[in-house]
């Protein structure tokens, strides 16, 4: 099956946020505070495919009050952090959604998401991904992590379902 097909099926887009959403750079302040860059485009790609009636969600290894704030600015109403067991957390997500794994696709780029990888219909590495999780893609993006990867995976899926164009008809006016 080719990658138009598998994201052509896609009702459900997951992503992981450190080295995905994030360039994987942990940075703290003097204080301990935990602080994350997010890229503004790949949000914006992340609201193109809410709004073309894909839904989205996360799933991180991670816990931290920084992506509960991102997930509410993007509109992300499933989030389950900590996840030590990925798979469980993608059933968990799956059961939440009522949705099949070959319509959930999943944004990784470490050992920690070939769980997930092995199991959802759409498994999409960032290209600065380990060389394990890339090997084990149906797509490798172009962009890193935190630098334009989630609005590349985003433009797949809408181009694969032929809404690209309609998401963007509003900007081009």
């Amino acid at each position: 099956m080719t990658v138009t097909e598998r994201a052509r099926r896609l009702r459900l887009l997951i992503f992981d946020i450190d080295g995905v959403m994030t360039d994987g750079s942990l940075y703290y302040t003097d204080g301990g505070e935990e602080i994350k860059a997010f890229n503004v485009r790949d949000g914006l790609g992340v609201k193109l495919v809410q709004a073309a009636g894909i839904a989205t969600a996360i799933i991180t290894g991670r816990q931290s009050p920084l992506v509960e704030k991102r997930a509410r600015d993007l509109g992300i109403g499933q989030v389950i952090q900590g996840a030590a067991d990925k798979a469980a957390a993608f059933a968990q997500l799956l059961a939440n959604c009522g949705c099949s794994a070959e319509a959930a696709g999943y944004v990784g780029d470490d050992v920690v998401d070939l769980p997930v990888f092995k199991r959802c219909g759409l498994a999409i590495a960032v290209a600065d991904g380990h060389d394990m999780v890339r090997s084990q893609a149906h797509y490798v993006t172009q962009a890193r992590g935190g630098h334009g990867a989630v609005r590349e995976a985003c433009e797949l899926v809408l181009a694969a379902q032929g809404k690209l164009e309609t998401a963007m008809e509003a900007y081009l006016r």
